[in-house]
């Protein structure tokens, strides 16, 4: 079996329109577009890909059809756009084959590290006096980085539209001085 590594994004927002205001692109399909070939540049087949929160906007068909094309074994924590009025998992996310069931909260363990992933930025979390990582989504790049916590989202500067690796999206915070 082939190594398996896991990555983490946020944010993708395919097929909302709103994203287009602070994104460079000129249609929800050229975004949409470049998300999906940014995705699958960096994702191998047996790769998990956590997706920290709101995946799309599109209805059934179309976000079905983008699932189908995005590399990996794809894992979510449900944003505030996963969701409908009521609080239950809207249709057109609930129905696709993640690798696990949606949920709002997941720990994984990364290098040795223990990483704690929800939707929302948190001033503390599970062990984060014991040394354990927090990523998040939700802010869209616009919360800084602070301790061992930080945004992975998609529109974070430094990871190019795509999901990133543990050691990409930990490494630049060490050696800004902002992680110990």
């Amino acid at each position: 079996m082939a190594f398996t590594n896991q990555l983490f994004t946020a944010d993708t927002h395919f097929g909302h329109q709103l994203m287009l205001k602070d994104r460079p692109f000129a249609s929800i399909e050229e975004m949409d577009r470049h998300l999906i070939d940014a995705w699958n540049a960096v994702v191998k087949p047996h790769d998990i890909v956590w997706h920290l929160g709101d995946f799309s906007y599109h209805d059934e068909a179309r976000t079905a059809a983008i699932f189908s094309q995005l590399k990996g074994r794809k894992r979510l924590i449900l944003g505030n756009h996963d969701l409908s009025n009521d609080g239950s998992v809207r249709r057109s996310i609930a129905g696709l084959a993640w690798d696990q069931p949606p949920s709002h909260y997941a720990e994984t363990r990364q290098e040795g590290e223990r990483v704690i992933l929800l939707h929302y930025a948190m001033r503390t979390w599970a062990a984060s006096h014991h040394g354990s990582w927090h990523f998040f989504g939700h802010s869209h790049g616009r919360l800084p980085a602070q301790g061992r916590s930080r945004d992975v989202g998609v529109d974070c500067r430094d990871v190019g539209y795509a999901p990133s690796s543990f050691w990409h999206l930990t490494s630049g915070m060490q050696d800004a001085g902002i992680a110990a």
